[in-house]
């Protein structure tokens, strides 16, 4: 298999995730879900059964050696992950149930406890639903009023339009990083900039962007982030939602229970500080732990060399489908990541994924929970190929020859 780049060893990549061995309907396995969610290398597989077999403690709240254990790594995991984003300190990384749960907790604690009648939100019609259905309910539950930020026919967001969404009274921006249905990487620094002349705080979304580019919260002075420990190589159930102290320590617990207070009697409760102040609550201990050997993983491999392979191999994959008769690419954002999302004339995008399936491919087929994308396109559904750090080139020719083939017995 071909390697554009040679400081990246794609073949000694694949060798740590051993589902890659693994053969579907008598086909050797192409992964190509990558946005839904990641293949775990065997070093995070190892590093959560290592804790539930030998460790298996609860964290915070004992005095014995296997919880003063399990405490050192799921902190280990906090400090990892802190640098990862490059946040200014530890208590700024509170660990939740993955992107939508982090989101979930801005609106319903930070939103609500600062948004008024008439008070504005804007998102992007690019967003995923955890960032958009939450935002509506908010405005359902404190009168404020959702705003949309306009596309392009090619994925872009036009940001002479945000400009003129925004006003006095805009107190929130959310704004995915990478969207999941079109790959588009978005201007997030600059959406920040112009949000916080106007007084509003940013919420973005970077599950899509953490396994695939540098994240750097201080950099882009946003004042929440979320992400998924599913998106980037580790366990489902875990997350993280970064923000900047100040708000974070502002902000009304969500959740009540063990681990988030000082003291309790039935008069009054007085609660810990950050990060347990949003951590009631035994955690997912072993996702967490799993979490921190996956950034571990990526640290090993190094971003900026995962970015120059995927983005040499997301320009291969859109020559190498261009190429397939009837293929429309949706999606065609100058600064792009991961994400190759087509119709195929003549085929429903679920016989595309079940058909493909045949061959051993594994796409994603459906609106990507991004039905406002979907609209605006004017299709009911779409069919994905999201790339990783484990795809290559000759993957995309066998998907290519197999669309061919689909697209022939269809017409």
């Amino acid at each position: 298999m071909s390697n554009p780049n040679p400081r990246y060893d794609v073949e000694a990549v694949r060798e740590d995730f051993p589902i890659l061995k693994r053969q579907v309907c008598g086909k050797d396995l192409i992964y190509f879900d990558n946005a839904a969610t990641t293949l775990k290398p065997k070093v995070v597989v190892d590093a959560v059964s290592e804790h539930l077999l030998m460790g298996a403690s609860n964290v915070h709240r004992g005095v014995h050696q296997l919880s003063e254990d399990a405490t050192q790594l799921f902190e280990g995991s906090r400090e990892k992950m802190r640098k990862f984003i490059n946040a200014g300190r530890c208590e700024e990384v509170i660990f939740t149930a993955g992107t939508t749960g982090s989101i979930n907790l801005v609106a319903m604690s930070y939103g609500k406890s600062v948004l008024r009648p008439g008070d504005e939100i804007i998102a992007s019609h690019m967003e995923h639903h955890s960032n958009i259905v939450p935002w509506q309910i908010l405005c359902e539950q404190t009168g404020a009023v959702l705003k949309v930020m306009p596309m392009n026919s090619k994925g872009e967001l036009i940001l002479e339009e945000y400009e003129k969404l925004l006003s006095d009274r805009t107190k929130i921006v959310s704004i995915v990083y990478v969207s999941n249905a079109l790959g588009t990487i978005n201007p997030v620094k600059i959406i920040t900039e112009l949000a916080h002349k106007k007084g509003a705080v940013v919420m973005v979304d970077a599950a899509q962007a953490a396994a695939h580019i540098e994240l750097d919260v201080q950099s882009l002075g946003c004042d929440f982030l979320a992400l998924s420990s599913h998106k980037i190589f580790g366990p489902t159930g875990a997350g993280v939602l970064y923000g900047r102290y100040e708000l974070l320590a502002k902000m009304p617990p969500l959740f009540g229970g063990g681990d988030m207070i000082e003291s309790v009697t039935f008069e009054k409760t007085s609660y810990a500080k950050l990060p347990n102040l949003h951590e009631a609550g035994t955690p997912d201990i072993a996702g967490v732990i799993g979490l921190g050997a996956a950034v571990d993983y990526i640290t090993g491999l190094g971003l900026k060399k995962i970015q120059a392979y995927e983005d040499n191999l997301l320009d291969n994959g859109t020559k190498c489908l261009e190429q397939v008769e009837g293929l429309n690419i949706i999606g065609t954002a100058e600064n792009k990541a991961s994400v190759l999302t087509f119709t195929l004339d003549g085929v429903h995008p679920h016989d595309i994924g079940s058909m493909l399936d045949m061959d051993g491919i594994a796409i994603r087929a459906g609106h990507h929970c991004a039905q406002p994308v979907m609209q605006y396109y004017g299709v009911p559904a779409t069919a994905r190929a999201s790339l990783s750090i484990y795809n290559t080139k000759e993957e995309f020719d066998t998907l290519a020859v197999s669309l061919t083939k689909l697209r022939e017995m269809f017409n």
